[in-house]
């Protein structure tokens, strides 16, 4: 069994920890029009490889998984040339993003079975004429509900998932709609194990969480930092009291940071937000470092209580088990 990376195909026991819903660049349509927006490739490849061997160096990284949408800046080649220069294993996506931000008017117009032509060919033959081929599916959804058009991108993923055998990665949005994806995966044949649902720690219920582990996927509490949308303490309570409840191995931990970005975000930034942007720019901690979940969050883990083995198996075990497609293990509270 192998597990498809932005360099080729690599063993199971290559994967070791992994972070599974990063990113190294995104620029949102339109930023490329931006007389303001400066892409900088080498810097940006620089500070990436930087970065990424860091995490390795420091923090036993092996690989990193960047589930870019294809509408969202994905560049291939380059992140084949991070993956070299840094001794990362890097896994990229196919799909698109969520109806509200992204699907290019393209591709809306085209059949279920077009757009999963499209994910089956980046996945077997490559993306573009880069030769790097996709090693997971991206699916996204809008909040409060799945949108008719998401809907028919999902269909597809379904379609390309059961073709190729890869992985299923998601995007929710602001906690919302991971039941509603594993429903319409299960109408589209797609196990729910092969599924996992991102950014669920956006939600601070655990009866939310609860749902979705009891719909046997993986469950993603991959915004870690990201305090705008949820803090860090609620997630780490959050998390235990899933690990307690006996699904520890169907929890991802990541970030969904990046370290390239293309212009401006797709929103107005408060005066005071962008202050403390600048600040972090002067000091060299923008944008934020992947280093994050290991030097702040770990340690909120084991305030908690939970021990190394139970931390790190999420970062070490899950991913090898998601890629692989084998079956969850019964849930044994603790």
């Amino acid at each position: 069994m192998t597990v498809q990376t932005v360099t080729g195909a690599i063993e199971l026991d290559q994967l070791g920890r992994t972070l599974m819903h990063e990113h190294l660049f995104i620029a949102f349509p339109g930023a490329e029009y931006d007389p303001t927006a400066v892409f900088d490739r080498a810097g940006v490849i620089a500070e990436a490889v930087k970065r990424l061997r860091q995490l390795r160096e420091e923090h036993g990284v092996r690989s990193f998984v960047d589930p870019c949408p294809i509408e969202l800046g994905r560049d291939a080649g380059m992140m084949a040339e991070i993956a070299e220069k840094s001794e990362m294993n890097v896994i990229c996506t196919t799909g698109f993003y969520f109806e509200a931000m992204g699907f290019p008017v393209y591709w809306r117009a085209r059949t279920v079975e077009e757009i999963a032509e499209l994910y089956i060919s980046e996945i077997t033959q490559g993306i573009g004429k880069t030769g790097v081929k996709a090693g997971a599916i991206k699916v996204a959804t809008g909040a409060p509900k799945i949108t008719e058009l998401e809907e028919k991108f999902l269909a597809a993923a379904c379609l390309a998932q059961k073709a190729t055998g890869v992985p299923i990665i998601t995007h929710t949005q602001d906690g919302y709609g991971g039941p509603q994806q594993q429903k319409l995966f299960a109408d589209g044949g797609v196990e729910a194990h092969r599924c996992l649902i991102g950014h669920c720690c956006g939600n601070p219920d655990p009866s939310y969480h609860k749902q979705v582990v009891d719909g046997g996927s993986y469950i993603g509490f991959d915004r870690i930092g990201l305090h705008r949308y949820m803090p860090d303490e609620t997630r780490a309570d959050n998390l235990v009291k899933l690990v307690r409840s006996g699904h520890r191995a169907q929890i991802m931990m990541s970030q969904d940071r990046h370290c390239g970005w293309l212009g401006k975000f797709a929103r107005q930034v408060s005066p005071e937000e962008q202050a403390k942007i600048d600040a972090l720019k002067a000091a060299g901690q923008w944008p934020p470092p992947y280093t994050y979940l290991f030097t702040d969050f770990v340690p909120m883990l084991r305030e908690r209580g939970l021990n190394e083995q139970e931390i790190f198996s999420i970062l070490d075990e899950n991913p090898r088990r998601f890629f692989a497609g084998g079956a969850l293990p019964p849930a044994m509270a603790t």
